[in-house]
This record gives C-alpha cells, sequence and structure tokens, in this order.
C-alpha cells in the first residue's frame, strides 16, 4: 500500500521550496519503487486570517490517516509566533507522540564553512522533543502593575528523558559510538541533575557507548572551536534547539538544515521540515534555497524505509554543491527552479550506483 504523505507548504518561501523537494522526489521513481501518494493540505497562516485556526479543528483526525507528514515553514510578520506556533507545529508534535527531534549537521560540498579549519563536521543532535523546558504550565500574574511577573515550568520525566537517551544511543551505536550529553546541572539544581541520573543509567545499559556529559555553555564553545569532535549529542527541548540551529550554523548555513520530528514507536506519523522560517524578505522571487526541504524529504524517505533512495537524494544535491551550483544565500547565482534542475540531471547520472545498492540489499518499504 503506498506510503500516505500529508503535505503543508505553510507560509513564505515553504510554497516554493516544497514543490521543488517534491520534483526531486518523484523523480527517483524513475530508479526506486516509491509508493507516495501526496494529500495537499491548505493550511499555515492565510488558512489563520479565512478562519482565524492554523487549521481546521479536525486537522489532527486527518494528519493521523496518513504515514508521514511533509511540512513546509511557517510564520508570518503580522501573525504572532504564539499563534503559528502553537496553533500548528506544537499540537502535531505533541499529539503524534514526536518526542524525538533528530537534527544532522555535517560539512556539504561547495560550502564554505564559517570556520578556518577545514576540517569535516558529521554530527547529529537528538533533542527531547515534547516536555523539558517547553511545557505549558505557567502563567503571568499582575498585568500591567509594578508587580508584574511570568513563570514558566520546566517538566522532565523519567519516561521522556529515558526514551529519548535510548534512541540517541541507538543512533551513536550506528555511528562511532560516542554519546555527548548537554546538561546544565551545575546551576539548575534539580531538573539537569535529574536528567544527568537517567541519562547515565539508560546508557550503562547499552554495551559500546562512550558517554561524555558537558554542561551546555562549554559545550556550544566546542561546537563552534572543534565541532568535527562530536559524533551524536542528545539534549533537552531549549538546549537541543539551540545547539542545533549552532551546529548548522558553524558548517555553513542554517539555510540547509533538515530535522526529523519521530515517533520511534510508528503508532503516529512523523514529521519532517527544513529548520529555516518562512523568510518573507524574498518569498515569490524564486531564489529560495530547496536544500533544507529536500534533505528533510531524504529523512523522510529513510523512515518510511527507502533508505538508498534517501541516500541517492542527498548524493544528488551535494554533487550539485560540488559542481559549483548554489543558491545566492550561499554565494551563488541559480534560482530555485535551476538548482532543482541540476539535482534532477545530477541523479539522473550517478543513478547506476545506488540501483546497484538497492538490488544488492533487496531494500523494500
Amino acid at each position: 500500500m503506498p506510503a500516505r504523505i500529508a503535505v503543508i507548504a505553510g507560509d513564505g518561501i515553504g510554497q516554493e521550496v516544497m514543490p521543488a523537494a517534491r520534483e526531486c522526489i518523484d523523480a527517483l521513481s524513475a530508479w526506486h519503487p516509491l509508493e507516495l501518494t501526496w494529500h495537499e493540505l491548505d493550511w499555515g497562516s492565510d488558512y489563520y486570517r479565512t478562519h482565524g485556526r492554523m487549521m481546521p479543528l479536525d486537522g489532527l483526525d486527518e494528519l493521523a490517516r496518513h504515514d508521514a507528514i511533509f511540512l513546509g515553514a511557517v510564520g508570518a510578520p503580522d501573525i504572532p509566533d504564539t499563534e503559528t506556533l502553537w496553533g500548528l507545529l506544537i499540537p502535531i508534535r505533541r499529539h503524534f507522540e514526536q518526542y524525538v527531534n533528530v537534527r544532522p549537521a555535517r560539512t556539504l560540498p561547495g560550502i564554505r564553512p564559517v570556520l578556518a579549519d577545514d576540517r569535516r563536521v558529521d554530527l547529529v543532535i537528538v533533542r527531547e522533543n515534547s516536555e523539558g523546558e517547553y511545557s505549558e504550565i505557567g502563567g503571568r500574574f499582575s498585568r500591567g502593575g509594578e508587580g508584574e511577573s511570568a513563570v514558566q515550568e520546566t517538566v522532565f520525566t523519567r519516561r521522556g528523558i529515558d526514551r529519548v537517551a535510548r534512541y540517541a544511543a541507538e543512533i551513536a551505536a550506528q555511528r562511532h559510538g560516542r554519546l555527548t550529553s548537554a546538561t546544565k546541572s551545575n546551576g539548575i539544581i534539580h531538573t539537569m541533575p535529574f536528567w544527568d541520573e537517567v541519562v547515565a543509567e539508560t546508557v550503562a545499559a547499552r554495551d559500546g557507548i562512550e558517554l561524555t556529559s558537558v554542561l551546555a555553555d562549554a559545550l556550544a564553545a566546542a561546537l563552534v572551536l572543534r565541532p568535527w569532535s562530536f559524533d551524536v549529542i542528545v539534549a533537552s527541548n531549549l538546549l537541543g534547539d539551540i545547539l542545533s540551529d549552532l551546529a548548522s550554523a558553524v558548517t555553513g548555513s542554517i539555510g540547509v538544515a533538515p530535522s526529523a520530528n519521530l515517533n520511534p514507536e510508528r503508532r503516529y506519523p512523523s514529521m519532517f521540515e527544513p529548520v529555516h522560517g518562512s523568510a518573507p524578505d524574498i518569498a515569490g522571487q524564486g531564489i529560495a534555497n530547496p536544500i533544507g526541504q529536500i534533505w528533510s524529504g531524504a529523512l523522510m524517505l529513510e523512515h518510511l524505509g527507502y533508505g538508498t533512495a534517501a541516500a541517492h537524494l542527498i548524493a544528488g544535491f551535494e554533487k550539485t554543491l560540488a559542481d559549483g551550483t548554489s543558491t545566492r544565500d550561499l554565494g551563488g547565482a541559480a534560482s530555485t527552479r535551476e538548482f532543482v534542475a541540476s539535482v534532477r540531471t545530477n541523479l539522473a547520472e550517478i543513478a547506476d550506483r545506488f540501483v546497484e545498492q538497492a538490488e544488492g540489499s533487496k531494500e523494500q518499504r
């Protein structure tokens, strides 16, 4: 049965990079037995302006009938982020228990990193995605008065920490066996020591993983000074959010960064989205960089069981970059359309080795 993909292009450049990514994914069908059906949903800021909501009342029920959610960019200057994020993105993550956020960050060919050192960076940040610092517990007191105040509670559960630590350990085991845990237990005296304890207990149950706990401020500095020394990093919701953006920026551009919001048990659909925003300042000009959306599509294919096709797609855009074709944000002159055309050409040029790889593994969804 074909995998049902809910497509939410969203706002701004999401309307441009989403069709670009879909075109590249559809092109893979010439060499891989992809079985995908796309279902477009016109949710986002335009929907909000008409209906006062980012998605319909039964939107989550509609999404539940899909195998994956492919999201573009969300956000508009005239609508508060509390509406755009809490009206669409965060309810999806929480309702479908997408408690793992995976953010790969690595040096891409043709993109100059910000560091003088040219050693290759290749790391993965695993962020706890459903609790921690982003709880809904809290409120405002004495609004507008001299004593106005705000309280926001952080919530860590043993279950929440254990499951994200287990997932991160599994990723590390598939790579180089090195796992770094981000903490701030020297200043946050209750939740972060609890995080440290549960992560250590969970990882100790798995052989072959070297765990290091590093204070978040020192870890941020190390990501700037020697990002190549990291393999897999596991972090809480807030720390993971900050560190993953930093890691992407260090490798050259946050505009190319993908992400996967996963329900590892596959009881619910997982969601795949680029990290960049809706970029209203360049929307509609045809110059948006589609790499983040394409790479997120590759993560989606891998999740759906099409690992060889995902590798083929990544190799396709990497070859385009290596050949010197890039969009303006990366110092090139290519339009979105020209970049996609180059990716499709390169997918065809390198297809043979991925077809052979797929035949050798007899990969099926």
